[in-house]
């Protein structure tokens, strides 16, 4: 099992240092952002390219293009100028996040979103990692329905799934699609008094023994239906950020990982 760290565990950490935590906990994959921190705003790509291969770092992804699936306004320059800089830092894959504000978004626009982007995708060499967000509000909640849009634009490997365990709680979606997911986004929730409908990003910590995601169940399927890909951490509490040593918390919630996992992946080989 690989793990891998969204730059969100720890946004006070300048790049560099990130990248240096993530080697110390033997994690050699990450994910940048062009949030929270915003590292795309912050520095060129060529100096994240540098800093990446100094330390012998892998970007997985730039998280994240929203909303990917209104092709609309300043989203084509936008989408056009991220994949610039992934291609020129190093990344792997764009994360493509679908509106949440409560509108719809029609299935046929979702298609012709992802047409869109695929020219700017295949181009430069990235993969598109499709996220449904499983709040109420969103546009685009499951991965059946994503999976229903990337069929239709023509299922080439330029789009990938994004699970995100968070997410298919929410979105109560059943079924995995472990060969069809590139890239597995794992948190936890722990407040006991938080309905399911009610969670929110600001609820969502790293995984350990209270967590009430199933995040051990999601990822003991995952790979037992064939997933072999990284499992990123992505929490985005509060108290999570403000930590003053994230290395620990996070060494501590791979290790409960690694240990309530280790039958499977025993078993796996």
């Amino acid at each position: 099992m690989r793990f891998a760290i969204n730059h969100i565990c720890a946004p006070n950490l300048p790049l560099a240092e990130f990248f240096a935590m993530c080697r110390r906990l033997g994690v050699s994959e990450v994910e940048i952002r062009n949030d929270i921190p915003d590292v795309l705003g912050s520095m060129t790509a060529a100096a994240v390219r540098a800093e990446a291969d100094a330390q012998g770092i892998t970007i997985l992804s730039i998280n994240a293009l929203y909303p990917f699936n209104v092709w609309s306004g300043d989203l084509p320059d936008r989408a056009q100028r991220m994949a610039d800089y992934a291609a020129d830092c190093g990344a792997k894959a764009l994360v493509m996040c679908p509106l949440n504000d409560g509108s719809k978004v029609a299935h046929s626009q979702v298609v012709a979103a992802l047409d869109a982007m695929k020219p700017i995708l295949t181009d430069r060499g990235l993969t598109g990692l499709v996220e449904p967000l499983g709040f109420p509000i969103s546009s685009l909640r499951s991965k059946a329905e994503a999976i229903a849009a990337i069929t239709e634009a023509g299922d080439d490997g330029t789009f990938r799934l994004m699970h995100d365990t968070f997410h298919h709680h929410l979105a109560g979606e059943a079924e995995l699609y472990p060969h069809r997911s590139g890239l597995v986004h794992i948190s936890g929730v722990t407040d006991p008094g938080v309905a399911v409908d009610d969670m929110l990003d600001a609820h969502r910590v790293l995984v350990d023994s209270d967590d009430r995601l199933g995040n051990v169940a999601q990822m003991r399927a995952l790979i037992e239906g064939g997933y072999a890909g990284p499992f990123s951490f992505e929490p985005f509490a509060a108290e999570i950020h403000a930590l003053a040593d994230p290395e620990a918390a996070l060494r501590a919630s791979m290790d409960h990982l690694a240990d309530r996992l280790a039958p499977v992946l025993s078993a796996r080989g």
